[in-house]
């Protein structure tokens, strides 16, 4: 399976985008998909993450109460709404699956659990 994310581009501050991450040659909707980010310099960190079932999410502190996961199976995609955009949420953003374990009743943040990256959707935000 590939990921590919998309949805990226120039915004000021405090607008929105949504990103997009759609899956082919193989299946997401069993999996926890998550988001993740890695600005110029640093390293990359967990941004949201959803179970297969859309039913458990998780938030970095950083984006709670901005941004919104929620996944369309049927499309095999996941989607990452962000609003309130800062200057910092400028990186490159990239989406991934969980393959540890199907069916997963709740959400990891942990960067190594996650595996067939895709190449990231570059959002800036201009102040």
């Amino acid at each position: 399976v590939q990921l590919q994310a998309s949805g990226g581009g120039l915004v000021q501050a405090g607008g929105s985008l949504r990103l997009s991450c759609a899956a082919s040659g193989g299946v997401v909707s069993l999996y926890t998909v998550g988001w993740f980010r890695q600005a110029p310099g640093k390293e990359r960190e967990f941004v949201s993450a959803i179970n297969w079932s859309g039913v458990s999410t998780y938030y970095a502190d950083f984006v709670k109460g901005r941004f919104t996961i929620s996944r369309n199976n049927a499309r095999n995609t996941v989607y990452l709404q962000m609003n309130s955009l800062k200057p910092e949420d400028t990186a490159l953003y990239y989406c991934a699956r969980d393959s540890t374990q199907a069916y997963a009743p709740v959400v990891s943040s942990t960067l190594e659990r996650y595996d067939k990256w895709g190449r990231g959707t570059l959002v800036t935000v201009s102040s």
